[in-house]
């Protein structure tokens, strides 16, 4: 199944607050991104229709197997692709990260390999 490039934001959001903070509550996300907790109502409904997340009663976030894999290969192509642009392009860190949140959503499988291939073989 296809997820868009937003529930794919949302997806790293939590990776990286669980890995931050060991928990994550809507809330969280919310303050994270600073968008309204109705947004964020709206946009774990539909992660967790779609199968990538589970709420429990207390409102703990937790990813099924398939978010938490999707979770950490989007959170890869982000850090991949930021180091890439900062060590082979030698664009400031703060811009590659921002430049690599935009291209890992339509970046090819093909590029991002020739990336990490080229990470590998550069570090």
């Amino acid at each position: 199944m296809k997820i868009r490039e937003s529930g794919e934001n949302y997806l790293e959001t939590i990776l990286i607050l669980k890995r931050r903070n060991g928990s994550v509550r809507s809330v969280d996300i919310a303050t994270e991104l600073d968008y309204s907790k109705p947004s964020i109502s709206r946009a774990v409904g539909i992660l967790k229709r779609e199968g990538y997340i589970t709420v429990d009663r207390d409102g703990n976030v937790e990813f099924t197997d398939i978010g938490k894999r999707t979770a950490e290969n989007i959170y890869e192509r982000h850090t991949m692709i930021a180091e890439y642009l900062n060590k082979a392009l030698d664009v400031d860190k703060d811009v590659a990260l921002e430049d690599s949140c935009r291209i890992e959503h339509v970046i090819s499988e093909q590029s991002f390999d020739k990336m990490k291939s080229w990470l590998k073989t550069n570090a």
